[in-house]
C-alpha cells in the first residue's frame, strides 16, 4: 500500500494547482489522472503546425492570472484587439469597444451611447456582489433602457462566461468577470497547454508525485474520515486528505454512500454549460478587420486569436498561419451539424473565400465548458469540504464561490488546500 499526506483525483488546472499548493505547505502529495497527459479540458492539440485549445480560451485578469503570477508561471502572449464587430440581421456592424468606436458605431442611438459610456464607468469600480442573488435577465432588463443596449450586454456577459441562460444564470459573477476583461485578456502563445505543462513541472519540482494512466474507482472512508483510494488496477493509496478535482458526477460516483453528503446536493443542482468550437486555421484572412465578432442576435461568438502586426495577439501556429475560433453557446438541446453549419455561415461572412486557404480544422460539437455555474437555482455553494467525511475536499470549474471558468478552477483548488490545512492546524491545536 503506498502512503500519502494528500492525494488528488484529476490532473486538470484544479489538480495541478491544488498540488502545488500542497506541497508547498510541506505535504506529501500524489496527483492521479486517469488521461495519458496531465491537462483535462486545457490541453492543447496540435495539427499541421496548429495549436489549437479544447475551445476558446482566454485567460482574464482574475484569481487564475493572479495564482500563476504568483506560483512564477510564464504567461506568454498578448491581448486581443479592441476592435471589434456585431452581427446583427446577418450583417457584421462596428461593435462600441473603445472611445472610437463608441462614436461610430451604428448600433446605438445617441441616448444608447451615452448609457452605454455610464454603465462602462460605473462597472468598473462596482461591487457587483450587490446583484450576486439576481439573475442576468432581471439586471438587464430592470438597469438597462436601450433596447440595443440591452442585446449588446446580452452578448459580452455571454462571451464572458459562455451561458446563454440569462434567467437563470446569477448576474453578480458574470458582471465581475466583465469587470476582469475590462482590465485586459490574455491568449496564450501556443495554446493552453503551456500552462498545463509549466504546473505539471512547478508540481514535480515541488515533490509531487504525477501518476497518469491511473483511473480511481472509490474513494473509502469509514467512520466519518477518508481512509484510501482505489485504481482499477486494485492497488490502493492511503491517504489524510482526498482533493477531487473532477467532475461533480464522478465525485459522486467514487465515493461510496454519496447520497448521504453534501455532493448529493451538489450533482443535483449542477447545470453543464456546453459550446460547440469551431477552431480553423487559414494561411491569409480574406477580411482582417473581422476578427472580433459578437452575435447579438444569434448566441455565437467568433474571435481571431493569432492576429500579427500591431497589437498582435497570440502565436497559436509554426507557419505564420492564423487561428481563428468560433463557438456557438448552446442550452440543452443541441444539434452537431446544424450548429456546425452555423458556425460555418458566420465565418462565410466574416471571411468570405476560408476554404480556399484552410490548413487545418478542429469540430468539438458539445465541449462542456463547465459542470456548472452560479446561478438562482443554487441551493448551496459547494466545498471546498464535504461535511459528512473529514479529510474529502472538491475543486474544479463547478465548485465555485462565484467565480468563473478557470478562476473557479483556481480558487477553488485554493480553497480546499487552504481548509486542509487549517483543519489539521485545529487538530494538532485541540490535542
Amino acid at each position: 500500500m503506498t502512503r500519502t499526506d494528500v492525494a488528488i483525483v484529476g490532473g486538470g488546472i484544479a489538480g495541478l494547482t491544488a498540488a502545488i499548493y500542497a506541497a508547498q505547505a510541506g505535504k506529501r502529495v500524489m496527483v492521479l489522472e486517469q488521461q495519458k497527459q496531465m491537462g483535462g479540458r486545457a490541453a492543447t492539440n496540435q495539427k499541421e503546425g496548429m495549436y489549437f485549445n479544447l475551445g476558446g480560451h482566454a485567460l482574464y485578469k482574475g484569481e487564475a492570472y493572479d495564482a500563476f503570477k504568483e506560483l512564477g508561471l510564464r504567461l506568454e502572449g498578448s491581448a486581443p484587439s479592441v476592435d471589434a464587430h456585431g452581427l446583427w440581421k446577418n450583417e457584421l456592424r462596428t461593435m462600441p469597444m473603445s472611445v472610437g468606436s463608441l462614436f461610430q458605431t451604428p448600433l446605438l442611438s445617441w441616448k444608447g451611447k451615452l448609457e452605454l459610456a455610464k454603465w462602462l464607468a460605473k462597472l468598473g469600480k462596482a461591487d457587483t456582489s450587490v446583484w450576486n442573488r439576481i439573475s442576468v435577465r432581471d439586471w438587464i432588463e430592470g438597469e438597462l433602457r436601450d433596447p440595443m443596449l440591452r442585446n449588446l450586454f446580452y452578448a459580452l456577459l455571454r462571451t464572458a462566461s459562455y451561458v446563454v441562460a440569462p434567467e437563470l444564470q446569477s448576474a453578480g459573477p458574470v458582471l465581475k468577470q466583465l469587470q476582469h476583461s475590462l482590465q485586459g485578456v490574455l491568449y496564450v502563445d501556443r495554446g493552453w497547454g503551456t500552462l498545463v505543462e509549466q504546473l505539471r513541472e512547478l508540481a514535480v519540482q515541488s515533490g509531487v508525485t504525477c501518476v497518469t494512466g491511473c483511473k480511481v474507482v472509490s474513494v473509502e472512508h469509514q467512520n466519518g474520515k477518508v481512509q484510501s483510494i482505489l485504481d482499477e488496477d486494485g492497488r490502493s493509496i492511503e491517504a489524510t486528505h482526498v482533493i477531487m478535482a473532477i467532475p461533480p458526477s464522478v465525485a459522486h460516483k467514487l465515493v461510496p454512500h454519496a447520497d448521504r453528503t453534501a455532493l448529493d446536493t451538489w450533482v443535483k443542482q449542477a447545470i453543464p454549460v456546453t459550446a460547440a468550437c469551431l477552431d480553423v486555421g487559414l494561411s491569409r484572412l480574406p477580411k482582417p478587420e473581422h476578427s472580433f465578432i459578437y452575435g447579438l442576435d444569434l448566441p455565437v461568438f467568433l474571435t481571431n486569436q493569432s492576429r500579427s502586426g500591431k497589437p498582435r495577439a497570440a502565436i497559436l501556429s509554426d507557419n505564420g498561419a492564423y487561428s481563428v475560433c468560433l463557438l456557438k453557446y448552446q442550452g440543452p438541446q443541441t444539434d452537431a451539424k446544424q450548429d456546425e453549419q452555423d458556425l460555418e455561415r458566420v465565418l462565410d461572412l466574416a471571411q468570405p473565400g476560408w476554404r480556399d486557404v484552410l490548413v487545418a480544422r478542429q469540430y468539438l460539437p458539445r465541449m462542456t465548458v463547465v459542470h456548472d455555474f452560479p446561478h438562482m437555482k443554487r441551493v448551496v455553494n459547494p466545498g471546498p469540504a464535504v461535511p459528512e467525511i473529514q479529510g474529502l475536499y472538491v475543486a474544479g470549474d463547478w465548485a465555485s464561490h462565484g467565480e468563473l471558468l478557470v478562476d473557479a478552477s483556481v480558487a477553488s483548488a485554493k480553497r480546499a488546500v487552504e481548509h486542509l490545512v487549517a483543519a489539521e492546524h485545529a487538530i494538532t491545536v485541540t490535542a
